[in-house]
C-alpha cells in the first residue's frame, strides 16, 4: 500500500481540527470521523468546527464526514488518531472492519487507560497493525497556534523514516517546521509526562509560588522525564531536544495548556472533582498521572514530582505540604 494514500481523521477536537486544516493544505480531500451527527451537520452548515477552533474556516466540499467509524476506516489508507486518550478505547471498540493493513498516525498525547499501553503498542497488539506502518506526532506546539498559522514545530516519529518523511510532507506549510525522529516510544511517553508536569506547574501558578520555584520545578521535571524514558524505552536521545524539553516548556507555561489550567485551579483551592467538572476540555494529564504511576511500579524510577501529583489527584493529599516536600528534593 502506498503511503499515505487517502487519509482519515478520527476525532473532532481542537487538535484534530488543526491537523485537518494542515492536511487540506496539501491533500485533495480527507475523510473525517466525528461521533455526533449534529456536530457534523453544524460543521457543514457553518463551514467550521462548531465546538473547537471556530475561527478556522474549511472548504467542507473537500471533507467526507461520517459518524460511522467503520465506513471511514474502510475507505481510508491512513488513519490519523486524534481523540483524547481516555476515550480512545471506546472509539476503537466500535471498529469491526480489518485495519491490520492500514497505516496509522497517532497524535494522541496519552497512554491507553487500564491497559497502560502506548497507542502504537495497543494498535499492534489489538488490531495487528505493523509497527513499521505507524507514525507518531510530537510537539512542541498547541493546536490553537497551529490553526492561527503561527510559527510552529512538530516532531514526526516512525520506525520507518520514509513514513515519517512522507507524512511530514502531508502537513507541510510555511509556518510549520517538522523534525524527523526514530524515537517512537520516547515521543509517546514524553507526551504523557509533559502533561503531568504541566499540572504540577499549574498548581505552582495557582498557589502563587512565583517564577523562581516554577523554574526549579520544570528543571527537575525534565530530569525526571529523562530518568523514566531512558529506563522504559532506552535508546540514544537528547532530552533537551524540542520534542522532550520544548514540549514540556510550552505545556507548562502556555495559557493554551488545559493541563496547566487544570493544575492552576487545584492550586487556587479547587477540589480535584470540582476542577475536572469546571474544565471544558479533557486534561489528559489527570489520566496520564495514574497510568505512569502504575507503570512505574514495575520499574521503580525515582519520580518525586509524578508521585506528588498522583498523591494530590488520587489520594487526596494536601497541596501545600506536598509541594513543600517537593521543594526540599529539588536540585
Amino acid at each position: 500500500m502506498s503511503f499515505p494514500g487517502k487519509i482519515a481523521v478520527l476525532g473532532g477536537g481542537s487538535w484534530a481540527t488543526a491537523l485537518a486544516k494542515l492536511l487540506l493544505n496539501n491533500c485533495e480531500y480527507i475523510l473525517w470521523y466525528m461521533r455526533r451527527d449534529d456536530r457534523i451537520e453544524d460543521f457543514r452548515r457553518l463551514g467550521h468546527n462548531p465546538g473547537y477552533l471556530t475561527d478556522v474556516e474549511f472548504d467542507v466540499e473537500r471533507i467526507v464526514f461520517s459518524s460511522d467509524i467503520n465506513y471511514v476506516c474502510s475507505q481510508a489508507d491512513t488513519l490519523l488518531l486524534v481523540m483524547p486518550s481516555p476515550y480512545f478505547k471506546d472509539h476503537m471498540a466500535k471498529i469491526t472492519v480489518d485495519i491490520s493493513h492500514k497505516n496509522v498516525v497517532t497524535a494522541i498525547k496519552g497512554i491507553v487507560p487500564d491497559d497502560n499501553e502506548l497507542v502504537t503498542t495497543y494498535m499492534a497488539t489489538h488490531f495487528g497493525v505493523d509497527l513499521r506502518n505507524m507514525v507518531v506526532i510530537g510537539g512542541p506546539c498547541h493546536a490553537e497556534e497551529v490553526a492561527l498559522d503561527r510559527k510552529s514545530y512538530l516532531t514526526i516519529g516512525s520506525r520507518d523514516r520514509f513514513h515519517a518523511e512522507q507524512f511530514a510532507r502531508c502537513i507541510a506549510g510555511k509556518a510549520l517546521t517538522t523534525i524527523i525522529s526514530s524515537d517512537v516510544d520516547g515521543i509517546e511517553y514524553a507526551a504523557v509526562l509533559k502533561n503531568v508536569y504541566a499540572i504540577a506547574a499549574g498548581i505552582v501558578h495557582g498557589m502563587r509560588s512565583g517564577d523562581n520555584f516554577l523554574a526549579m520545578l520544570v528543571s527537575n521535571a525534565i530530569r525526571e522525564m529523562e530518568r523514566f524514558v531512558n529506563t522504559v524505552a532506552p535508546c540514544k536521545r537528547q532530552i533537551c531536544d524540542s520534542v522532550y524539553l520544548g514540549d514540556l516548556l510550552v505545556t507548562s507555561y502556555s495559557r493554551f495548556s488545559r493541563n496547566h489550567n487544570f493544575g492552576s485551579m487545584i492550586g487556587r483551592g479547587y477540589s480535584v472533582k470540582a476542577a475536572r467538572m469546571e474544565m471544558e476540555q479533557t486534561a489528559e494529564g489527570y489520566f496520564g498521572t495514574k497510568c505512569i504511576h502504575e507503570i512505574n511500579q514495575q520499574y521503580g524510577v525515582n519520580m518525586p514530582i509524578l508521585q506528588g501529583v498522583y498523591n494530590i489527584l488520587y489520594r487526596g493529599a494536601r497541596v501545600a505540604p506536598t509541594f513543600q516536600t517537593l521543594s526540599e528534593s529539588f536540585v
